[in-house]
């Protein structure tokens, strides 16, 4: 468990297709992690993460969730998704709502885990500042 460091970080993000950020977008979001797990190879490479913002006590979001691609389709995303929410159901009260935004690759790996999609009662949206 933990976050993996920021060099890493940043180059999951580029590597496995998520919007790269910078250093200080990374910095920053590392330290406001409620709760963060990376994977790391054997050869000492992060080839796996994933995050988790909350409020600690209703609302947790799941992020980040990332995997370099020649290490996919090896139960890694599997692995991080497990051990953050198993943190949530240890560390959570009682009716904690955890949420996430699935892209396409990412569904069955969420619904396996029991992540329903809620539209259209409700849905993400977004809003990208500057």
């Amino acid at each position: 468990m933990g976050p993996p460091p920021l060099a890493d970080y940043l180059h999951l993000r580029r590597a496995a297709g998520l919007t790269p950020a910078t250093e200080e977008q990374g910095r920053a979001g590392l330290h406001g992690a409620w709760a963060a797990c990376h994977v790391l190879h054997e050869s000492g490479t992060v080839v796996g993460m994933g995050r988790v913002l909350g409020d600690g006590g209703w609302y947790f979001h799941v992020i980040d969730m990332a995997v370099l691609p020649e290490h996919q389709r090896r139960g890694i995303g599997d692995a991080v998704l497990t051990a953050l929410l198993d943190t949530i159901r240890r560390d959570a009260p009682p009716g904690a709502w955890v949420n996430l935004l699935a892209d396409a690759p990412g569904r069955r790996l969420y619904e396996r885990h029991g992540f329903t999609q809620t539209a259209p009662e409700s849905l993400g949206m977004g809003l990208a500042l500057g």
